[in-house]
């Protein structure tokens, strides 16, 4: 490599890494004006809610005496939550940490970060919806660990912009980030096409925006797979990913091992991908999701599957099968993951996920068949 090209690179590098990348991207405030009705509904999602400022509204545990504890397996460890006036806190011992970020809608449950100077962690104690303040999943039960460094590929997951500034790797500017999965995030930079709108000079086919919903089968599975097909690793800057592209020039995800089972929750996108009505078919992620609204009943996800599997069709099932409104529990039972663990009260504790691989089990859980509504 010459060194003006050694230059060049470094150029670009930091361009991308600077805020100065961010200047065509306008903020979901933006779309608001025109879009009301898909940006009230969007913000209530999951992807929106999955990163968020602390607040007594976003952090769900309970910070009132008697239920701010968590006693740990050593009897001479406790961690206490607290909310002053300056914000909240978990202490253990003689340190005390403010939360600077929830990452989690909540659905399941959150886990937070903190700040020391310029450097992000994870806080020791996260919250579980079923059963309260937990210890982080993989902290060690027993011992006050405050040293879990964030990573970027974290951020990139759960957040809309962050800029990196390693070495270490958890370093980042402590301003100008853009929490939660914003509108950009997916339809990318939106000043452009603004501009445009506002102007209506002359009429312009090209509104300089994406939609996904255009793109092709394999960049749909692209942008989905950028959070929900594993960790991978880093090719290129981390954010400098944008829609419409071809993922693995950005990000390395190896195909998983055939004969090695994937996490329900590692690994999404491979598992719908082993599934026989992605193979048979031309669906995406977005055949079955409507990213723009919150969707937790099983009874709507079922009308979509039977849009194919048409009752007195080949695709339906055996004569006998009965016509149910919850196709998904038996065809994408939850299961429990290894991504996410925690030690709670001397046990082990593997939350369920939804399995993405659509098919037959031989032994899924008892369901309902009535349509009730229930959390996917």
């Amino acid at each position: 490599m010459t060194k003006a090209f050694a230059i060049i690179i470094v150029l670009l590098t930091a361009t991308l890494r600077s805020p100065a990348a961010r200047l065509n991207y306008a903020g979901d405030d933006a779309c608001q004006s025109c879009h009301q009705t898909q940006f009230s509904s969007y913000h209530q999602t999951s992807h929106f809610l999955t990163s968020a400022e602390p607040t007594a509204h976003s952090i769900l545990g309970n910070f009132n005496s008697g239920s701010n504890i968590l006693q740990t397996s050593n009897p001479n460890l406790s961690f206490r939550m607290e909310a002053r006036q300056d914000g909240f806190f978990q202490t253990a011992n003689s340190r005390s940490e403010r939360f600077a970020f929830v990452i989690g809608s909540g659905e399941k449950g959150q886990t937070y970060l903190f700040w020391d100077d310029d450097q992000l962690f994870q806080l020791p104690v996260s919250y579980w919806k079923d059963v309260g303040w937990v210890n982080s999943p993989g902290y060690r039960d027993g011992v006050a660990d405050f040293e879990r460094p964030i990573i970027p590929r974290c951020l990139e997951c759960h957040a809309t912009w962050f800029e990196s500034q390693a070495p270490p790797a958890n370093r980042y500017h402590t301003t100008g980030y853009y929490l939660g999965i914003q509108c950009e995030k997916c339809h990318g930079p939106g000043r452009e096409h603004i501009t445009r709108e506002q102007s209506k000079a002359q009429p312009n086919s090209d509104m300089a925006i994406l939609n996904p919903a255009h793109f092709t089968r394999d960049r749909q599975m692209d942008l989905c797979a950028w959070c929900h097909a594993g960790h991978g690793q880093a090719t290129l800057p981390v954010f400098s990913y944008t829609p419409n592209q071809p993922l693995d020039k950005y990000i390395s995800l190896p195909k998983p091992d055939p004969t090695a089972p994937l996490d329900v929750h590692g690994n999404q996108v491979e598992l719908l991908k082993q599934s026989r009505c992605y193979v048979a078919s031309s669906m995406t992620c977005l055949t079955c999701h409507n990213v723009h609204v919150a969707q937790h009943n099983l009874q709507d996800f079922s009308s979509r599957c039977l849009t194919c599997h048409k009752p007195d069709s080949s695709t339906f099932s055996k004569p006998s099968h009965p016509l149910t409104n919850n196709c998904i529990d038996c065809h994408m039972p939850k299961q429990q993951t290894n991504m996410i663990v925690f030690n709670f009260a001397g046990k082990r504790v593997e939350p369920e996920m939804r399995n993405h691989w659509i098919k037959v089990y031989s032994d899924p859980a008892p369901v309902s068949h009535t349509g009730t509504p229930q959390n996917p």
